[in-house]
């Protein structure tokens, strides 16, 4: 009887005591720990985001979190617990709410505490870095965390970098890549680093400038983020290009270091980089911006300071230092010769980035080293800083427009998912470069009624500029359906691809452009189904921030034996941050026929 009584009255003090799992499951921070989605994306709405076993503790953990926190609890309460050492945010969760005080809990967590010694805690910033065209996973840009020991921009050589990536093999092709981050064929990871890495293949390497995003989270929250990471080591998510991708899974991470923030509460159905810097200003976590420009960047600012006679005996000094012993490089006063053999030096480093060590590139650059620093440097001019990503225009468009062609009235609809082409406002955006996915747009008129004008499914232009001292290959791709003319002045809806490289030039905010052009096309009722052809494009595009022009003529020589010229011109005019208006005429010629026609349109930009 006396046994009884012991055991019934144990039962009542651990049923006293037991945490209220319902209302602990539901909290924000709960939520955030286990990743759960509450409705930023379509898929699996209620469950954890996380696609891999090993993240659970209960069989069911992935969509029910109440049962994950049951068995978490288990796991954690016995001290000297190994489920300690693997979840440590987790520990720490159930601690603070249950009031469980330990003076050393994870005391026997070697491996944890020495991965987590490395770790600085001091700020969390979101770096940016810009649109880089020549990799799919970064035509949109980029996001990362960095971690700093303190708030100092410029001390960032012990900093870590915090990255999520699709874990693809390197055998991968671009279009393979694309297609299965579309169909979510990879799984992906966080992964910790030096920032140091980051730089040089960002700012470096690839020239692409940086954006950084100070957060406003102090020790404590930054903690959180911190043993969370642990927690994430070589654990799997599903990889989606256009939502679940790096910016999205930054979004939940900053979640756990402040989970009332409202990052995660609207539907996301394309997550853009720019739109996560956006986020994050609106849930009032930045507490400032910093710029870096590229190392290509910083030269082209440099050279800008030359004249023209000046900038060519930079490029010579670049091949061959020993023109510094020359009566044209010495007439000039030793500030300009000191810019002249600084711009001379950082295009040769530019140009022999990558690859083993020369000796020969080395003893280049020391030489003009000793001219910069045999001669005084003139006053610094900072590089201009362009406007930040988030002050351009919303991802999304809609336009509604008129227009005549053949003689025929129209109106015009149209819908793009995402982004910008090269005559979209420009502020925010980098000059020269045009990512278009999912580009709709009807036509109506009084004889042909609601028909399908066009599906761009890709179309993506490089104008690199070229100059004296870098010389990058321009390039296009484009990939969809279009209404194409054939015989007695008629059209058919076809498809078609087609892409190649060129080169362009940037003189002011003038872009001149050529392109070798091969194109496949399949036209409905048409005799052949197929027709292969190549030939060239020539154009000029202007932009600046109040207007963007450009005209484009293309020629076209078809293996069908036939040939198609086409000539456009173009003109948009912003009227706010997320509206403009824009005049289009094109005139298209083929055997011996013409087609015409001109409209005007109005665009509307949205996230």
């Amino acid at each position: 009887m006396l046994w009884l009584c012991v055991v019934l009255w144990g039962a009542g003090a651990q049923a006293a005591t037991a945490p209220d799992f319902a209302a602990l499951a539901a909290t924000p921070r709960w939520q955030a720990l286990m990743h759960v989605n509450p409705g930023a994306t379509l898929r699996g709405v209620g469950t954890s985001y996380v696609d891999d076993a090993d993240f659970f503790l209960a069989s069911d953990g992935k969509a029910d979190p109440e049962a994950e926190l049951r068995a978490t609890w288990r796991a954690l309460e016995p001290a000297q617990s190994q489920a300690r050492c693997r979840f440590p945010a987790r520990y720490r969760f159930l601690a603070t709410r249950l009031g469980w005080h330990e003076s050393a809990p994870l005391a026997h967590c070697e491996d944890y505490l020495a991965w987590r010694a490395q770790m600085p805690i001091g700020q969390l910033v979101l770096v940016f870095p810009a649109a880089y065209l020549n990799s799919p996973s970064s035509m949109f840009g980029h996001t990362l965390l960095r971690l700093d020991a303190e708030p100092d921009p410029d001390a960032v050589w012990l900093s870590r970098a915090i990255n999520f990536g699709a874990q693809a093999g390197g055998a991968d092709n671009s279009l393979f890549y694309i297609w299965r981050g579309l169909a979510g064929g990879y799984p992906g990871q966080f992964s910790v680093t030096s920032y140091v890495e980051k730089i040089r293949d960002y700012a470096f390497v690839e020239n692409r400038d940086m954006w950084e995003y100070a957060l406003n989270l102090d020790a404590g929250e930054i903690d959180w983020v911190v043993s969370h990471l642990w927690e994430l080591r070589g654990i799997n998510f599903d990889y989606y290009f256009f939502d679940e991708n790096c910016s999205f899974r930054l979004l939940e991470l900053i979640k756990v270091a402040r989970p009332q923030a409202p990052l995660m509460t609207e539907l996301r159905f394309a997550e853009l980089p720019v739109n996560t810097v956006r986020a994050l200003y609106s849930a009032d976590l930045v507490a400032e911006r910093r710029y870096r420009p590229s190392k290509a960047v910083e030269l082209e600012a440099l050279a800008a300071r030359l004249d023209a006679n000046e900038r060519a005996l930079a490029a010579a000094l670049r091949d061959d230092p020993a023109r510094v012993d020359t009566p044209a490089f010495k007439a000039y006063p030793p500030p300009r010769r000191h810019l002249m053999a600084q711009v001379a030096y950082q295009a040769l480093r530019l140009r022999n980035r990558e690859g083993a060590r020369d000796p020969g590139v080395a003893r280049k650059s020391l030489a003009l080293l000793r001219v910069v620093q045999r001669n005084p440097a003139p006053p610094p001019q900072p590089v201009p800083e362009p406007a930040p990503p988030e002050r351009g225009h919303g991802t999304q468009t809609v336009n509604l427009g008129v227009g005549r062609q053949d003689g025929r009235d129209f109106l015009a609809f149209g819908y793009r998912l995402t982004y910008h082409d090269l005559f979209d406002p420009l502020a925010g955006f980098l000059p020269g470069a045009a990512i278009e996915g999912l580009d709709v747009q009807l036509r109506l008129d009084e004889r042909d009624g609601l028909a399908l004008e066009s599906l761009d499914l890709v179309n993506i232009r490089s104008l690199a500029p070229r100059s004296e001292f870098v010389k990058p290959i321009s390039w296009f791709v484009h990939a969809g359906l279009e209404q194409t003319p054939v015989a007695d002045r008629a059209r058919a809806l076809g498809g078609f691809v087609q892409g190649g490289p060129g080169a362009s030039w940037r003189f002011g905010d003038l872009f001149p452009y050529v392109f070798a052009v091969a194109r496949l096309e399949s036209v409905s009722g048409t005799d052949p189904d197929a027709a292969l052809g190549g030939g060239a494009e020539a154009g000029l595009a202007y932009q600046t921030e109040s207007v963007q022009w450009g005209l484009h003529a293309r020629w076209l020589e078809f293996t069908s034996q036939f040939a198609r010229l086409r000539t456009g011109v173009t003109a948009n005019v912003p009227v706010s941050p997320d509206n403009a208006l824009r005049g289009e005429c094109s005139h298209e010629r083929w055997q011996g026929e013409a087609v015409a026609g001109c409209s005007v349109s109005f665009r509307h930009f949205f996230d």
